[in-house]
């Protein structure tokens, strides 16, 4: 409906009687005060009704007054006609049909602007009377607000929406509450407290600085009497007082205030301010100050981790040692939960003990974990409880790195259980040697009844080879047990590996390639020859076993110095001069999980019948036995490289004199004597054949079970020029017997017989007492040629 076509003078004045009723309605009802043409539309909305005879006029003027107004007015009909609407109105709303359409379209997408505009709506369906205000996204990208009203129009009839642009309005009320937050904040977070009181005493303002100095909130003290808060009431009259105050914790402090009176519409009001005497707070701020030093000292320097857990097992603090530990940052441990630290299968049990501790059905606890994300970080927690006031308020854990401690564990079982099975192995070795003395020696004399000619030479030959096997096998026994008999002599390393070159390339194959890599000034070591090449030729065998489908072998030598003492394993190798022996393959490779059973008798990762699994035990008895050392390193895929190290001599002793075991078996020399042997042994097939067989040689043998018996053969006077004795045995031992000898009847040879080395045999007996030894099996050759060369020195 235009302006300027108005029907009748009855709708002209019910036009402005609406107008000017909408707008008199609004200023009322809190709205910012309608303007001056506002005023004159319902003036003249009023004059037009009591002068409905003079429309023309009125309508301009009415028309004048309200297009004017900033504010959109229309005036809509209950059947959607449309009665007046106003520039403003032009701009802001839409048609009479659907006035907020054009803020609709705005508030698209804010759910709460819409659903308030469809209140409006339904307010102006009903004639009810409904204002609010609303913010909106403009087509240029700001927020804007509007003011929106809907009420009555002074008839049943009709509607008046009113709209206006109020974001000036809100800025400046946003601004003006934005500087009230600030000078509140800056005023409640002075570093003085300040409060207001009336004549009587009454707090009427206090700051947040002095209620936290009291520990109390603001509402328990704005309302309440000066001598409730203080405890006294300051004489208004001085200017300034000093106060003895009770904080929140109960404890008390020097205060000082200062305060001016000022009058307030004839009431009398205090301007104070407080200030704290800094001087006892500022000792136990130094003395606080001590003690976080201190805890940081035995908390970030702590040799172990430690982390302070909350009651919902989130960690709340962590020192430096935990961190290294588990090789995470403080940022991505704090919150953590610390179970998640703890690897998969120990989180089950983890969380039961923790929570146990947390319910305090337990003062604390202790167990052992590995850590997540690195399988081989064990470590042992402890976790007590954190009390505050009473109740449990957290955990503290320390977490201490027990892998190495686990490892050693583990080296020491592993070595304990070699060092079981060596004494096992050597125990059954020495039996064996007996035994074997014994099929051997009876076998020599079934041949010296039974020639080459005779039918029974080749079934006895037989039983002697398949006894010498025997031995050989033996040998392997007791060279892991380190109790074999060794002729140990000094040996150039470079020499020795040059003669064996050629037999190793052979037993190599054409498929596998053979490096010998040689270092200067080597030196010599002290091993025997025999063994060393055993050595050599099982790890070359190993490897070559290792490496089915060919490849290199690399033996490499050095002259190496150890400047401090060298823990690997269960073995500590002092420092020293060592000559290195390498031996290197690029075969499959060892898993860790074998690597320390590798020197295990019997134990293999080969197939069932491919090897024995005495090679490796044999190589690590022997190096042990000469003084050396012998180290692993290896990786599934990566090959393996065995180091050997045996003491390094520079120059050459005294040659050394031969034993017996030592002399030639040559079949042309004369074993033939004369004189009276003691032949003590515990074993009677051994003392059988020996005794036997030197009387064949021309000798008289008086045979003792026991040293408990030789020493009553001894006692009697005998005329004995050689003794002969086992040196385990029942009671009395023959080391015992030999020292025996030794001290009452000096001019009797000893010959010391034994399944253990000669080292073991001759444990407790002076080296220079002029004992020999012999090593079990022997033969008859070997027997006989021992008590010549004894009989010939004397």
């Amino acid at each position: 409906m235009r302006t300027d076509a108005i029907p009748s003078p009855l709708a002209l004045c019910l036009a402005a009687s609406v107008a000017g009723t909408a707008l008199l309605g609004v200023a009322g009802a809190g709205w910012p005060a309608i303007s001056a043409a506002a005023l004159v539309a319902a003036a003249s909305g009023a004059m037009l009704l009591r002068r409905a005879r003079r429309p023309a006029g009125g309508a301009s003027i009415l028309a004048g007054a309200l297009d004017s107004e900033s504010r959109a007015v229309l005036v809509v009909a209950s059947d959607g006609g449309e009665f007046y609407r106003n520039q403003a109105a032009r701009r802001l709303l839409g048609a009479a049909a659907d006035p907020l359409a054009p803020l609709k379209a705005l508030a698209a997408d804010d759910d709460r602007a819409l659903a308030e505009l469809e209140r409006l709506d339904a307010a102006a369906a009903v004639g009810a009377p409904r204002r609010t205000e609303i913010t909106l996204i403009s087509a240029g990208g700001g927020r804007e607000w509007f003011a929106l009203e809907v009420r009555p129009a002074g008839s049943p009839q009709a509607v008046a929406w009113i709209a206006e642009d109020v974001s000036a309005r809100r800025a400046i009320e946003e601004t003006l509450r934005r500087e009230n937050e600030l000078l509140s904040d800056f005023v409640d977070l002075l570093p003085v407290g300040c409060y207001s009181a009336d004549a009587d005493g009454t707090v009427r303002y206090v700051n947040q600085r002095l209620a936290e100095w009291l520990g109390k909130s603001g509402d328990e003290i704005v309302g309440h009497n000066l001598a409730e808060v203080f405890g006294t009431v300051p004489n208004p009259e001085e200017e300034r007082a000093e106060l003895r105050l009770r904080g929140r914790s109960g404890e008390v402090f020097q205060a000082l205030v200062a305060h001016s009176v000022f009058d307030e519409g004839g009431e009398m009001f205090t301007r104070s301010v407080v200030v704290r005497d800094l001087v006892p707070e500022q000792q136990w701020e130094k003395a606080l100050r001590a003690a976080e030093r201190r805890f940081r000292w035995l908390f970030d320097d702590a040799p172990v981790g430690i982390a302070l857990v909350d009651l919902d097992g989130a960690i709340g603090a962590c020192n430096l040692a935990l961190q290294a530990m588990l090789g995470i940052d403080r940022d991505d441990m704090i919150g953590r939960a610390v179970i998640d630290v703890i690897a998969e299968e120990n989180r089950a049990q983890a969380s039961e003990q923790l929570g146990k501790v947390i319910a305090g059905s337990t003062p604390g606890t202790h167990l052992e974990v590995r850590l997540k994300g690195r399988r081989n970080l064990i470590a042992q927690l402890f976790v007590s409880p954190s009390h505050e006031d009473g109740d449990i308020s957290g955990l503290v854990i320390h977490f201490i790195d027990a892998t190495e401690q686990r490892n050693l564990e583990m080296q020491f079982a592993q070595s304990q259980k070699m060092q079981a099975m060596g004494q096992l192995a050597g125990g059954v070795a020495h039996d064996f040697n007996n035994l074997l003395t014994a099929m051997i020696g009876f076998c020599d004399l079934l041949l010296q009844r039974h020639g080459a000619g005779d039918p029974s030479f080749a079934d006895i030959m037989q039983v002697k080879q398949n006894a010498n096997r025997a031995a050989s096998l033996v040998r392997q026994l007791l060279a892991f047990s380190r109790r074999q008999a060794l002729q140990p002599r000094l040996l150039n390393v470079t020499d020795a590996l040059a003669e064996l070159s050629n037999l190793l390339r052979r037993l190599l194959g054409e498929t596998i390639e053979l490096r010998m890599i040689h270092g200067r000034a080597l030196g010599l070591v002290r091993v025997d020859p025999g063994q060393f090449d055993q050595v050599i030729i099982n790890l070359a065998v190993n490897a070559r076993d290792a490496m089915p489908g060919g490849g290199a072998l690399t033996i490499r030598t050095n002259a190496v110095h150890v400047d401090q003492p060298v823990q690997r394993g269960p073995e500590l190798m002092p420092a020293g001069d060592y000559v290195q022996i390498e031996v290197v393959d690029t075969g499959t490779g060892i898993g860790k999980e074998n690597l320390a059973r590798i020197f295990e008798p019997f134990f293999s990762t080969k197939e069932v019948g491919a090897g024995t699994g005495l090679g490796l035990s044999t190589v690590y008895g022997i190096v042990r036995q000469t003084d050396g050392f012998i180290f692993v390193e290896s990786e599934p895929g990566q090959g393996a490289t065995f180091s050997i190290y045996l003491p390094r001599i520079d120059a050459e002793p005294a040659a050394e004199t031969k034993r017996p075991a030592q002399q030639s078996e040559a079949s042309g020399a004369d074993l033939t004597g004369s004189g009276t042997i003691l032949l003590v042994e515990d074993e009677d097939a051994v003392r059988l054949f020996g005794a036997r067989a030197l009387r064949n040689k021309g000798y008289t043998v008086i045979e003792a079970r026991s040293g408990e018996q030789a020493m009553e053969v001894l006692n009697g006077g005998e005329p004995i020029q050689v003794l002969i004795s086992d040196v385990v045995m029942p009671g009395m031992d023959g080391v015992t017997l030999a020292r025996f000898v030794r001290m009452e009847r000096p001019a009797i040879k000893v010959i010391l017989i034994s399944g253990y080395s000669e080292d073991v045999a001759r444990d407790g007996i002076d080296p220079d007492a002029g004992i020999h030894f012999l090593p079990k099996p022997f033969s008859l050759k070997q027997l006989a040629g021992a008590v010549k060369q004894v009989m010939e020195e004397s």
